[in-house]
């Protein structure tokens, strides 16, 4: 009779091993099938780029959000210096009531026939009589400008509490448009640390030879200005080359696109709103082929704005890391439209 023996069990120690080896493979495979390639130099260019213009859009709002904040800071302080005057007013007016009512006191309470009865003067009598109704005109006129200045202050008051509530909720918003493109920019950066060091040099030295490019000399053509004042500006930016792009900045030792644009046409005598998001309804809108040097013009949603300087270039700040240039046009993105100041 054949023995059927119960065949040999692998032991723990094997299994464990076995187990364990099985388990790295399968997390190898999955971490490889996972993993994202790296990016190549041209992809984190191009990525860098787009958040560049991300963070811009954002900046632009920021700077559009600061400008609201500082009006309304600057209303809020009229409207508390006029409710504080109006008080004095109105203190000033008490007083006068005060003052009329003391006087009219004083003539007595007495019914004014018997006045007359009593008077050993009827002529006197009748001159305090006049005065009396003079008195009590004045005590009405006084309460009516009392009631009046009382409206006044209410109403100031309120509108001061309602700007401020505005000035707080803009505060906020500055927060939120200020911390969106740092976080734009810290993503950019964040992208620019996964190339080595020798890429990211590559790409610092070709920004470098672009900006020095545009301290060269550059073909503008001799395209005739549209305005004196356009002229001035684009002539005004011109010395600028080479200064700095710093988010939110407006000169005059770096800039911002809509920072250098104001900048420039406030040096030719013309006041112009303070973000992309409002310069383009400064003046009048115009197609590209009608651009004439000194023109505004728009690129990205309104993202970007330069200024128009002949064939096909413009002057502007361009974006983080690199300086006030001309550059072709045809890197600038979605043209929108220009706009003649």
């Amino acid at each position: 009779m054949a023995s059927h023996r119960r065949p040999k069990q692998p032991s723990r120690t094997r299994v464990t091993v076995l187990t364990a080896t099985a388990a790295a493979a399968v997390a190898l495979t999955s971490q490889t099938a996972q993993a994202d390639p790296k990016p190549t130099k041209t992809e984190v260019k191009a990525k860098v780029d787009k958040l560049y213009h991300e963070a811009e859009a954002a900046t632009e709002k920021y700077n559009g959000a600061k400008e609201r904040q500082e009006t309304l800071k600057e209303e809020v302080d009229n409207l508390q210096d006029k409710v504080a005057r109006g008080q004095g007013e109105l203190n000033d007016l008490r007083g006068e009531l005060g003052s009329v009512a003391s006087a009219q006191y004083r003539t007595g309470g007495i019914d004014p026939s018997m006045q007359l009865f009593l008077s050993a003067d009827p002529d006197n009598f009748l001159d305090k009589a006049g005065a009396l109704d003079q008195l009590s005109g004045k005590q009405a006129e006084a309460l009516q400008k009392v009631k009046a200045k009382q409206r006044t202050l209410a109403q100031q008051r309120t509108e001061a509490t309602d700007k401020l509530d505005d000035l707080e909720d803009v505060r906020k918003e500055l927060g939120d448009k200020k911390q969106k493109f740092q976080g734009k920019l810290a993503e950019a950066q964040k992208l620019l640390n996964t190339l080595t060091a020798a890429e990211r040099a590559k790409m610092q030295e070709k920004e470098q030879r672009a900006s020095r490019a545009a301290g060269d000399r550059v073909e503008l053509g001799n395209e005739a200005p549209a305005s004196q004042r356009g002229a001035a500006a684009l002539s005004a930016a011109a010395t600028q080359q080479g200064k700095p792009y710093v988010s939110g900045a407006t000169g005059p030792n770096s800039y911002d696109c809509s920072g250098l644009t104001q900048w420039a046409y406030a040096q030719a005598g013309v006041s112009i709103t303070r973000t992309t998001f409002t310069q383009h309804a400064d003046g009048t809108k115009i197609g590209k082929s009608e651009l004439k040097p000194g023109d505004l013009v728009f690129f990205n949603n309104l993202a970007h704005v330069g200024l128009y300087a002949g064939n096909n270039q413009i002057l502007h700040a361009p974006k983080p890391g690199a300086v006030v240039r001309y550059e072709s046009m045809d890197y600038m993105g979605t043209f929108q439209f220009g706009v003649r100041i």
